[in-house]
């Protein structure tokens, strides 16, 4: 699993074609009738806007973890697994890492309330303009959206407040 998650964060477009697939396939399931291709490339056009936000956090994070992809990768593999660097200039790209993403999930609450909302609206209204099998596609996807950001966002968020805390406490003057 580890070579699949490294492949992965090396290879940001690998991510977005399947992520476009998956998305095509959930929806293929849910609308029956419509022809794959149409629905492939209509879901890549409509995620353009996340493909350009995605590069652009991408290029924050790598410029903060030293500049390369490989270095990115690196830290993001410690950061999983807890294991505080012991390089200074690793230490140094590494609390970047974390005050960064740190800094982008402040408001990670509010942002996963406005989505449960969302989620739930649009199950409300697929059920009242749609049949029970879009109905009930929309309330398994919102069930399991949600229960995954949810639980996906609390462990990151955790291993990230661990970091900062290890890292303060092996600086010299406990300071970040």
């Amino acid at each position: 699993m580890e070579r699949i998650t490294v492949f992965l964060a090396k290879h940001l477009w690998v991510q977005i074609a399947l992520s476009v697939l998956a998305a095509s396939a959930l929806i293929t399931l849910i609308y029956p009738g419509r022809s794959f291709l149409s629905v492939v490339l209509r879901t890549a056009v409509v995620s353009l806007g996340g493909v350009g936000v995605a590069l652009a956090a991408r290029r924050r994070e790598k410029r903060a973890a030293g500049g390369t992809t490989d270095g990115l990768v690196s830290l993001d593999r410690k950061l999983r697994t807890g294991e505080v660097p012991s390089d200074p200039q690793e230490r140094r790209a590494m609390r970047d890492l974390v005050k960064q993403r740190l800094h982008r999930s402040r408001h990670r609450v509010a942002a996963l309330v406005v989505l449960a909302v969302l989620f739930t609206s649009i199950t409300v209204l697929t059920a009242l303009t749609a049949g029970p099998r879009q109905t009930a596609g929309m309330a398994v996807l919102t069930v399991a959206f949600t229960g995954w950001m949810l639980c996906h966002g609390n462990l990151q968020h955790r291993r990230l407040r661990t970091m900062r805390a290890a890292l303060r406490a092996e600086s010299p003057q406990g300071r970040p």
